[in-house]
């Protein structure tokens, strides 16, 4: 697995010593509101979603969920992915960033390097997005990375109306 880089920042594989990072990440008021509650409460459960979710598709497929650092002091400040994601017959983009370092244009930077890099070296050419239907900034990236909205969906297991994009 290797790093990914932009000219602001390092995309690396997540694994469990990003485990701090994702409780932090995954249990910000934002995240559970657009997001969804992962039920990360201890470092323990965090290495285990890392170990059961993330890892599982890095060695099937070879990428997956990045954590997204700035080069310049080494922050760990986000994380972008493409993931296999039941219900969905499309691979699907996500992104997820602190407070703190929204606004200015990390998530597009890494997002869009992602969907290049991938679609290059791995043919995934034809990518999704799904967002609440209240998450306006999420809607406006995934329009700026050339996705269109097409229909809503229900994931499964999920009770969410959620806005269905891609680039087909």
């Amino acid at each position: 697995m290797e790093n990914f880089e932009t000219e602001r920042l390092i995309l690396k594989p997540a694994s469990r010593e990003d485990a701090a990072f994702f409780l932090q990440l995954y249990n910000m008021p934002k995240f559970i509101q657009f997001i969804g509650d992962r039920n990360l409460r201890t470092i323990e459960d965090a290495e285990q979603y890392i170990q059961n979710r993330f890892r599982p598709q890095f060695d099937k497929l070879g990428f997956g969920n990045y954590v997204v650092v700035l080069r310049e002091t080494q922050e760990k400040i986000g994380a972008v992915g493409i993931f296999e994601r039941e219900g969905l017959d499309v691979m699907d983009i996500g992104f997820s960033f602190l407070e703190a370092y929204e606004g200015k244009g990390y998530a597009y930077e890494s997002a869009a390097h992602l969907k290049e890099t991938i679609g290059e070296r791995y043919g995934v050419k034809r990518i999704s997005a799904i967002t609440t239907q209240d998450n306006y900034a999420s809607q406006k990236l995934i329009e700026r990375l050339g996705l269109t909205f097409r229909k809503h969906v229900v994931l499964p297991d999920e009770n969410v109306e959620l806005r269905y994009y891609d680039n087909d």
